[in-house]
C-alpha cells in the first residue's frame, strides 16, 4: 500500500528513494520543489495542517464490479 499527501495549491508530498536515502518529496503542480529529509523540512513549504493523505490499494481495479446486468 502506497500512500500520498495533498494539499492546497497543487501541492503533494511522496516518499522517495535519492542517492539511497529516504525522502519526502515536495512537488506543487506536478514540478520538483525539494527532498525533504525531514517533516520539518515540508513545513517550510506546505502548511502540515492543510494536507490530507490519500491512499492506494494494490489490485483494487481488478476487483470493481457493476450493479447492472
Amino acid at each position: 500500500m502506497s500512500s500520498r499527501w495533498v494539499g492546497p495549491d497543487g501541492y503533494e508530498i511522496v516518499p522517495a528513494r535519492v542517492g539511497g536515502r529516504q525522502v519526502l518529496r515536495v512537488r506543487r503542480h506536478g514540478r520538483l520543489v525539494a527532498d525533504c529529509l525531514s517533516v520539518e523540512e515540508v513545513a517550510r513549504h506546505v502548511d502540515l495542517a492543510d494536507l490530507c493523505e490519500l491512499f492506494s490499494f494494490p489490485g483494487r481495479d481488478a476487483d470493481v464490479r457493476t450493479a447492472a446486468r
